[in-house]
């Protein structure tokens, strides 16, 4: 039998065909794999930073409030400093109160020498 040279026949071109086509399926199949993969791991790395933004906030929102907390509890020491009681004045109400745990001075005694002390 005579060998034919030259083009294929028609079995051959439609093999042909068939193999660029099947190839051409495969790699568009695997652009849009690879950018739905991309596209997935953006949308999971936006998730995550939207994430890691609300916790931010809610600590700042919780840490607002503990130092809020802490304000409205140092005013209440402060009165005490802001009066002005120095170092001879505080010794004498720790001698007043000496006196009077050891029952040598009576609660109304007392009292009236703390005040007294403090300029009540």
């Amino acid at each position: 039998m005579r060998r034919r040279r030259g083009r294929p026949g028609v079995v051959g071109t439609m093999a042909r065909t068939a193999v660029v086509a099947g190839t051409a399926t495969a790699v568009v199949g695997g652009v849009s794999s690879h950018k739905a993969n991309k596209q997935q791991a953006a949308a999971d790395q936006q998730a995550a930073d939207q994430a890691a933004s609300e916790s931010q906030q809610q600590m700042a929102d919780m840490q607002a409030q503990v130092d809020a907390m802490k304000e409205q509890q140092a005013p209440a020491a402060a009165p005490a400093a802001a009066g002005g009681i120095d170092d001879s004045a505080m010794a004498e109400l720790n001698k007043l109160s000496d006196l009077n745990a050891a029952g040598v001075l009576s609660d109304a005694e007392f009292g009236a020498a703390k005040a007294k002390i403090l300029g009540i």
